[in-house]
């Protein structure tokens, strides 16, 4: 699958109201939001959260919240390393993307995702991981879908992945896609996105579009993995963690873009 540069939606979007139960822990030297399934203090399967650039508050927080009740530990690493964007500030324009992007390359970003792997399955001793991406952290599921690393990913509305990456997928990948156009963001550099993951699609994405879509099917054809695309029509890029909710078929889309990773997950790990 291919995507095109971030645009003005990777930027926007709402908050999402509710109290997170997990708690903030540390792992090396970057923080992380734990949401532990009620009950069960060894977990054998657990699955990694990989934020939008808006990090690890709030919304992120609820969705990791919200899949620990369905049985599975949940670690939403802070990839940013305390540089989120917020909206208000976007929309302020007091803050420079370009800029932004620069400081968070796999150089930055792939070193927590490792450490976080390593945390899980060294620390505490599970056997099964999962990651499921979001925007941004959409390109480090399909990097690290390999022996060892992850045993299954998502992905919703995902940037900045390479053809390479997806092509080079060892395990199975879901994916969300949505269907509202959004302005490109003028960065320097075009980047594509592949992935080898469930991914849900927005029908209208101009970052993951329907040629990015298709030539992705071709890709993750030839990598043997199951995989998996839905596409939910008339919702934006962002839908299914940071959509407005307050309209019902926003709130359809993030709703079953929920239940197709918790039903991805159960069927694959």
């Amino acid at each position: 699958m291919t995507s095109s540069i971030p645009g003005s939606c990777c930027f926007t979007g709402f908050l999402h109201q509710g109290d997170p139960k997990g708690e903030i822990e540390q792992i090396n030297n970057f923080r992380a939001y734990v949401a532990r399934p009620e009950g069960d203090k060894t977990p054998n399967k657990a699955v990694i959260l990989l934020s939008d650039i808006f990090g690890i508050f709030p919304n992120s927080q609820l969705v990791a919240d919200a899949f620990a009740v369905n049985g599975y530990l949940w670690v939403l690493p802070d990839l940013l390393n305390v540089d989120q964007v917020s909206i208000a500030d976007y929309d302020a324009k007091a803050i420079d993307i370009g800029a932004w992007i620069s400081r968070h390359t796999v150089e930055d970003v792939a070193p927590i995702v490792e450490a976080t792997i390593k945390f899980l399955r060294t620390n505490l001793d599970v056997q099964n991981v999962a990651a499921a991406g979001y925007c941004f952290g959409g390109k480090y599921v399909v990097r690290y879908l390999k022996a060892g690393q992850l045993d299954s990913g998502y992905i919703a509305h995902p940037s900045f992945v390479t053809k390479e990456e997806l092509g080079a997928i060892q395990r199975p990948l879901s994916i969300s896609a949505a269907g509202t156009i959004c302005l490109p963001y003028p960065a320097r550099s075009l980047y594509l996105l592949w992935l080898n993951m469930s991914l849900t699609s927005s029908e209208h994405d101009p970052i993951f579009t329907m040629a990015n879509r298709h030539a992705s099917e071709e890709t993750l054809i030839g990598t043997g993995q199951e995989f998996q695309i839905n596409l939910f029509s008339a919702v934006s890029h962002g839908f299914a963690i940071r959509g407005d909710i307050t309209q019902p078929r926003v709130r359809f889309s993030k709703e079953q873009a929920f239940a197709q990773a918790v039903a991805w997950f159960n069927h694959t790990l």
